[in-house]
Formats: C-alpha cells, sequence, structure tokens
C-alpha cells in the first residue's frame, strides 16, 4: 500500500472524526473513516488497518464502542461533558449580561466543539444571543483572570472605574481606585468584586466597568469580614449588590410570592405563615434603594413589618414616587 507524507498522522485523522461525527445514533462506519482518509487527506488504507487503529486508540483509553451488524459501526461513549452538561454550560454563558455577544459566540463555540456536529448544529440553532442585554466591555474576561490572580498572590490592584454616557460612551472617573481585592460574585447575571477600598472600606465593583487593571507589588490589608464563610455572609447581606447598612428585617408576604423570597433569599429561611395566605419571615439584609423598590414593587403583597426606620424609608420613597405625578 502506498504511504501518503500523511499516514503518520492517519490514527489522529480517525480520532478527530469520531469525536466531530459519531454518537449512539450515529455509528461511523470503517467504510466511512477509509472514504474520508482518501478524500481529506489523501491516505489510502484498508479495512484491517482501520481496525488496528481503533484497537489502539481503544489501547490508549479513548472510549470507541463497537456496533455489530450491517447498520453497525464505531462512536464515541464517552466525552469530556456529557450532551446536557453542554447545554447547561451555553445556556449560562447565553444569559450571562457581564460577558459581551462577541465573547458569548466564542466561549459557545468552544463548548458546541466538545461534541459531535449533530449535536453541535442542533444547539447553534436554539443559542439565542442577539437582541439580549449584555455587557458593552470586551476586556471583562481579562479583567476576571487579573482579579483572581491578585487574590491567588495576595496582592492589591489599581484600576480605573467608569460610566456609561447617554452616547453609550465611557466616561470615566477621574480619580484611580486601589483595592484589597477579596471575591468575585454573580447577582442578578452581573459580575462583582468584593474588595477593600482605602477610601470606602467595604464595597463591591461592577467587573465589566473596570478597566486598565494592574496588580500590584503591596500585599492586601487584612480584611476578616471578608475571609472564608465571611465573605459569603458578606455578598448575601449586600441585596443586589448596593450598599446599605445590614439590619434584620421582618416582612409579611403573601403565598404568592413564596417562590420569589425562596429564589432570593434561600430555601432556609425561617416561613412563617400568618393566616391562610401570608406568611412572615426575617432576613438580614443591606438597605438600599434597590431593596425599598424591591419590596414596593410587589405592591399590597408585601409589607415589612419591623423595624419601623425601614418602614419610614418605604413610606418615603412612596410619597416621593407620587410626587413625579
Amino acid at each position: 500500500m502506498p504511504k501518503s507524507d500523511n499516514q503518520k498522522l492517519k490514527i489522529f485523522y480517525i480520532l478527530d472524526y469520531l469525536e466531530r461525527n459519531s454518537n449512539e445514533k450515529n455509528p461511523v462506519r470503517a467504510s466511512d473513516l477509509i472514504a474520508m482518509l482518501d478524500r481529506q487527506h489523501n491516505i489510502r488504507c484498508d479495512r484491517k488497518t482501520v481496525y488496528s487503529d481503533i484497537a489502539a486508540l481503544q489501547q490508549y483509553g479513548v472510549d470507541i464502542v463497537s456496533l455489530p451488524g450491517k447498520n453497525g459501526g464505531y462512536y464515541i461513549a464517552s466525552r469530556n461533558f456529557e450532551l446536557p452538561e453542554l447545554k447547561l454550560l451555553i445556556d449560562a454563558v447565553q444569559s450571562s449580561r457581564y460577558l459581551t455577544e462577541k465573547k458569548s459566540r466564542e466561549l459557545i463555540e468552544k463548548l458546541c466543539s466538545q461534541c459531535n456536529e449533530q449535536d453541535a448544529k442542533l444547539m447553534r440553532r436554539t443559542v439565542l444571543v442577539s437582541g439580549r442585554v449584555k455587557s458593552m466591555n470586551e476586556t471583562i474576561y481579562y479583567n476576571v483572570d487579573a482579579i483572581q490572580e491578585a487574590i491567588a498572590q495576595n496582592k492589591q490592584i489599581s484600576f480605573r472605574y467608569f460610566d456609561w454616557d447617554f452616547g453609550g460612551k465611557r466616561k470615566y472617573r477621574d480619580k484611580e481606585y486601589l483595592a484589597s481585592p477579596y471575591g468575585l460574585c454573580q447577582d442578578h447575571e452581573n459580575c462583582y468584586l468584593l474588595a477593600l477600598s482605602q477610601r470606602h472600606g467595604i464595597t463591591s465593583y461592577r467587573v465589566d466597568r473596570m478597566s486598565d487593571i494592574r496588580i500590584l507589588d503591596e500585599k492586601r490589608t487584612p480584611c476578616p469580614e471578608l475571609t472564608g464563610k465571611a465573605l459569603n455572609d458578606h455578598a448575601n447581606r449586600l441585596f443586589q449588590m448596593f450598599a446599605g447598612d445590614a439590619v434584620n428585617v421582618k416582612m409579611r408576604f403573601h403565598r404568592s410570592l413564596l417562590n420569589v423570597v425562596i429564589d432570593r433569599f434561600g430555601k432556609d429561611t425561617m416561613l412563617i405563615p400568618d393566616g391562610e395566605d401570608y406568611f412572615n419571615f426575617t432576613v438580614k439584609v443591606a438597605i438600599s434603594p434597590m431593596f425599598l423598590s424591591w419590596v414596593i414593587g410587589f405592591g399590597e403583597k408585601a409589607k415589612v413589618l419591623h423595624p419601623q426606620s425601614v418602614i419610614d424609608q418605604c413610606v418615603e420613597m412612596c410619597r416621593s414616587a407620587m410626587g413625579q405625578y
């Protein structure tokens, strides 16, 4: 059998073809592999050679299953990701607001490459990225990497912080920010940095509004409130990532909002029935305009019972809103 220059790569071509084209419902026959090698790589071989290469791949550890019979063939049974896992990851990427549309498409394409072409085509048809609210900061991917590296090295960072103007352009704040990074968390599909700031104490920053991040030589300022379990507790108290004083708030919600409360505060929240249609619960949250708006937005189905200071803030916000009309 004449050998081509690609002969030594034959076994890799076979593996690549199986990874991209085979699954349990669509096995690849030896004749398909022979035709592919001849057509795409100018490699001539026979069935015996293909059988030998398949056996070598199986011996190496590739989970190739052989199906007997007229409609039989070969397929790769186990991959790095199962199909439901890939669908879950793709859904997370396409729904994430802090990833740009361009980066979302790049990541989704990489995830699709982890399965065969038939399944990849089906998943691409269900991907909806255009039209979704996405970050406009293409560097966020690298922002996250720099922050994680600084945390691992126990170093401070400096960065610039910006707002968007009415024309959709960045408007940088004058000062350079210095902070000791301690953790990244996600809320409402946005990514935030929890850090100890020299000027503002414990605070949070939208990662997609950070730029020019530099890892400094200085060690992080110690902050027990952002270390270990305390970091998670603090992130939970920063309700929807808006600053405010954390206090225990007792509320009364309609039973139709049960799922909303559990989704927001977790299934371990103690819920106490109050009559047939309502329940009470107490949670520790940061009192902020966003939290007050969240409660008021449910209308007559939600009410703050305690403390009086939070009740007064709700009343004042309602009066202020009514004054607009």
